[in-house]
């Protein structure tokens, strides 16, 4: 008979940091500025946008970029391809 398989022991460090998940990366980076490249399939008119901006906030499904002259997004992240940044990027894995 096999053995119950017990879940790997967390450092009480780590156990407080919030998993690597997109959304949280983007929340651990909010009012830097980057560079947005999103992907809309299927559609004739805007395939693609860019968009240069600081993260304002980030849920699961969405990230709100706010660009130098104020405009605001709302984008999906369903559409999001990748992100740059021209500085160092905040990440707890």
């Amino acid at each position: 008979m096999q053995q119950p398989m017990t879940p790997p022991q967390i450092p009480a460090a780590i156990r407080g940091q919030e998993e690597s998940y997109i959304e949280n990366i983007l929340r651990a980076n909010k009012g830097k500025l980057g560079t947005f490249y999103f992907t809309f399939e299927n559609n004739r008119e805007r395939n693609n946008f860019v968009v240069t901006g600081y993260i304002e906030a980030a849920g699961r499904d969405h990230v709100i970029i706010s660009d130098p002259n104020g405009k605001r997004y709302l984008m999906l992240m369903i559409y999001l391809d990748y992100v740059t940044f021209d500085e160092e990027i905040n990440y707890y894995a």
